[in-house]
């Protein structure tokens, strides 16, 4: 039986953007006021959540899919947030295979709530992204098929047309050791607002002027 992860395979990706940190409430803060945007995020009070260096949490995906779009930028693919992460070697964590302790990220329910974004640059990625493991998980563009990596195109994966949830990437201030790996998958329903979810946004590299 195929798991979340499987099979293995090679994927060929064009020069893309990522932010280097997760979204943060003092970004959002300022959507929501020069969009003047009335939904607020959940956990938005909630003083274990709200300060202004935590990633933003509580939000649904089509609310995260808008902010990035304000930007100017859009959620990264699944194929990009992992190739983000694991740079260009096999390893178990953005990072390397040395396994997740303290210092490199926050998981485990260690503290208990998220940390302000960019707290663990031993865990940055070989790209220099941090967060990618832990703190929350992220919100990518794709849609979940649990076959799609038995046929999906080598170049730019875009991920399936429809389906039924969203996937996240990266584990969260919650999750052990074993869903915090760079390959771990999860989705969930796109109007989630969950206090463990987040994201980040991407953007394509500009063609060349002729």
């Amino acid at each position: 039986m195929l798991g979340p992860e499987d099979p293995a395979h090679e994927v060929i990706l064009n020069a893309y953007y990522m932010d280097l940190y997760e979204v943060t409430n003092e970004d959002y803060k300022t959507y929501i006021e020069t969009a003047r945007i009335t939904t607020l995020p959940r956990y938005w009070e909630d003083p274990s959540f709200n300060q202004p260096r935590q990633p933003v949490v509580g939000v649904t995906w089509k609310e995260a899919r808008a902010f990035c779009r304000w930007k100017n930028k859009r959620l990264p693919t699944e194929a990009e947030w992992e190739k983000s992460a694991r740079g260009q070697r096999p390893v178990k964590y953005p990072w390397g295979d040395e396994a997740p302790d303290k210092t490199r990220l926050n998981f485990n329910n260690q503290t208990g709530k998220t940390a302000p974004v960019g707290s663990y640059p031993e865990g940055k990625s070989d790209y220099g992204v941090f967060d990618l493991s832990g703190n929350v998980a992220e919100w990518v563009k794709d849609w979940h098929f649990p076959e799609y990596y038995l046929f999906s195109p080598k170049d730019n994966p875009p991920g399936p047309e429809k389906g039924h949830y969203k996937i996240i990437r990266g584990g969260n201030w919650q999750n052990n050791a074993e869903d915090v790996r760079l390959t771990y998958r999860n989705a969930t329903v796109p109007k989630a607002r969950s206090k463990t979810v987040g994201f980040r946004c991407a953007a394509d590299v500009p063609s060349p002027a002729k």
